[in-house]
């Protein structure tokens, strides 16, 4: 690219036009957008909005996934050049997607949280565009599904996780990131009878009715078989992505609050989301990158990396690649 042409698309976080297209510019400098999206509140015409949800008072061990919003930002400005690789399809291009910031919240307020966050994302939904968020912890799933039940009724979820997240806990005012599965199907926000965790390697007496696919069997079986239980489970139903880092093996994400050894590797992962490609997603997000725990950013990277293959999800359910 010419020196001028690099030179009139300076921060395009701020200068973009058009909510639509790559975008050449030095990884290293300029506002971090996510995937070098132009930053705005006027979501009108957009497919999709990001956002950033800073929160991690939720969590039972270690905090820090306040700051994975920031970190995962800057990781993706990496991803911002090209189409994804293997795709066939480049979703920067075809769809309109902006960043819409983070969720404003006062962090001493706590019991106030929750109802913020589905009014932020109720918002984003009612000027049209689905959204993928970047936690947080575990927490903030369950007001983003409040706002997508208010729309689509009881989604199905597809929640990729070492922890099942379904720890009995009928308190609704207590704020905690491993209840979130379980208040989730209690408040009937999600079809547990198409719903499916995926990466589980900790104990869960009673999964509610919700399917789960064991990390173990996760090596053990294939990539194959898992995407068509996955796809057995869900059908064609409007369906939301969660995708907690810590799925991951801590070999590839130690930026967490909770590692648990045996979790997928980075390519498992990929292969999966990537071969769920034609499913009804109507939104999701990833959570508990704990930027603290990481010094090299790997944690960081693939919650980029897999933001954008959520991103490219979406773009496939609605022709729009």
């Amino acid at each position: 690219m010419a020196l001028e042409d690099a030179k009139a698309q300076v921060d395009l976080a701020f200068t973009r036009d058009d909510l639509k297209g790559l975008a050449f510019e030095n990884a290293f400098g300029g506002a971090t957008s996510f995937l070098r999206r132009r930053y705005t509140k006027d979501l009108r015409g957009a497919d999709l909005a990001i956002t950033g949800v800073p929160f991690d008072q939720a969590v039972t061990h270690r905090p820090g996934a306040r700051f994975g919003p920031r970190a995962i930002r800057e990781a993706s400005t990496l991803q911002a050049f090209d189409p994804p690789h293997g795709w066939g399809t480049s979703p920067l291009e075809g769809m309109a997607i902006a960043d819409a910031g983070d969720l404003a919240f006062d962090y001493a307020k706590v019991a106030d949280f929750p109802a913020a966050l589905t009014a932020h994302i109720r918002g984003i939904l009612a000027q049209g565009p689905g959204t993928i968020a970047l936690g947080g912890d575990h927490f903030i799933t369950l007001p983003i599904l409040r706002a997508y039940a208010e729309r689509f009724g009881p989604v199905a979820l597809i929640q990729f996780d070492a922890h099942s997240d379904l720890w009995p806990d009928d308190d609704l005012t207590r704020i905690d990131h491993g209840t979130m599965a379980y208040k989730a199907v209690k408040t009937g926000l999600i079809d547990p009878a198409h719903s499916i965790q995926i990466g589980i390697r900790t104990h869960c007496d009673d999964y509610l009715g919700v399917d789960h696919i064991q990390a173990r069997a996760v090596h053990e079986r294939g990539v194959a078989s898992v995407v068509a239980q996955i796809r057995d489970r869900v059908g064609d139903r409007p369906c939301y992505i969660s995708f907690d880092i810590d799925a991951l093996d801590p070999a590839h994400a130690p930026g967490t609050g909770t590692p648990v050894w045996g979790g997928l590797a980075s390519w498992q992962a990929a292969a999966i989301l990537r071969d769920l490609a034609g499913i009804n997603m109507v939104g999701g997000d990833v959570v508990e990158v704990s930027p603290p725990y990481d010094a090299g950013g790997i944690t960081a990277i693939a919650g980029a990396h897999v933001a954008l293959e959520l991103i490219c999800l979406y773009g496939w359910a609605r022709g729009k690649g």
